[in-house]
């Protein structure tokens, strides 16, 4: 069974700092700047089955970690994940990630490594580096493994962290429906199509954390499909719950083959020392 790339992107969108740059992508196409500055900060969160549509399946479970350090010139990221997947003969498969990237500060930079390892054998890993000629693209992605190659990204792409300014700004100012290809670097294939409804922008309410309980905060259903003009259905949706400063939480996450919830368990904001 192989992780979807949005899968493995979640937590960088949902994290991805960036609204402390004076000239953002999300800025420019809605027309105003972010209003609280997205935050740095470690998550973890908590991953277990809500629901399963087939008899391959019969038990999931597993932690994803999140961490996002303020680089200066631009914010590196490390994301972690451990699941372990039961199958139809009770045998327990265990898969884990471990995905960074590095993205400059005015969203025309981003560099990437993603590992997969499935009973401590790697199953696959790619490398590399893009750009884009201005924010929102066009531009190219350079990968390195599992092979050399170029692969040009369409006008209107958005690195991680500009995808998620995206989103918040949106919700913001009412907004419901949002479409942008997307380039995180966890496949080979260049971007990815991503569908975003946005149900609702809500006043601060208490929270477990202290410091998102202040914030008003969105719920949002994502679709991510090939970019591909005949892809007619998602190879992977979630819906999640995004805070202003773009911490996510509440994620309910559909394979198709089954269906997983992550609810964060620890949470730190992180300095910024630059």
């Amino acid at each position: 069974m192989r992780l979807s790339a949005a899968f493995l992107t979640l937590l960088l969108v949902g994290a991805a700092p960036v609204a402390e740059q004076p000239a953002l992508a999300a800025s420019a196409q809605s027309g105003m700047p972010a209003a609280v500055p997205l935050a740095a900060h470690k998550a973890l969160y908590g991953l277990t089955l809500a629901k399963t549509n087939s008899t391959d399946v019969i038990a999931a479970r597993g932690t994803m970690g999140y961490e996002v350090t303020d680089a200066c010139d631009g914010w590196a990221t490390r994301q972690r994940l451990q699941m372990t997947v039961t199958n139809a003969d009770g045998q327990d498969i265990v898969m884990t990630s471990d995905y960074t990237t590095w993205e400059a500060k005015n969203g025309l930079k981003f560099r990437f490594h993603v590992r997969q390892t499935t009973e401590q054998a790697i199953t696959s890993q790619t490398d590399g580096d893009a750009t884009l000629t201005k924010l929102g693209g066009p531009g190219e992605a350079r990968y390195t493994s599992p092979q050399q190659k170029t692969v040009p990204l369409p006008a209107g792409t958005m690195f991680p962290m500009m995808h998620t300014a995206a989103i918040i700004n949106a919700a913001r100012e009412k907004q419901r429906f949002l479409a942008i290809p997307l380039f995180d670097g966890t496949d080979d294939s260049g971007v990815e199509d991503s569908f975003i409804v946005i149900l609702d922008w809500k006043p601060p309410m208490p929270t477990k954390w202290p410091a998102l309980s202040a914030l008003p905060s969105t719920r949002v259903q994502l679709s991510f499909f090939d970019h591909d003009e005949t892809a007619m259905t998602p190879s992977y949706q979630v819906g999640m719950r995004y805070w202003e400063n773009g911490v996510a939480d509440a994620m309910k996450m559909d394979f198709g083959d089954f269906v997983m919830d992550a609810k964060m368990t620890e949470f730190t904001l992180q300095p910024h020392r630059c």
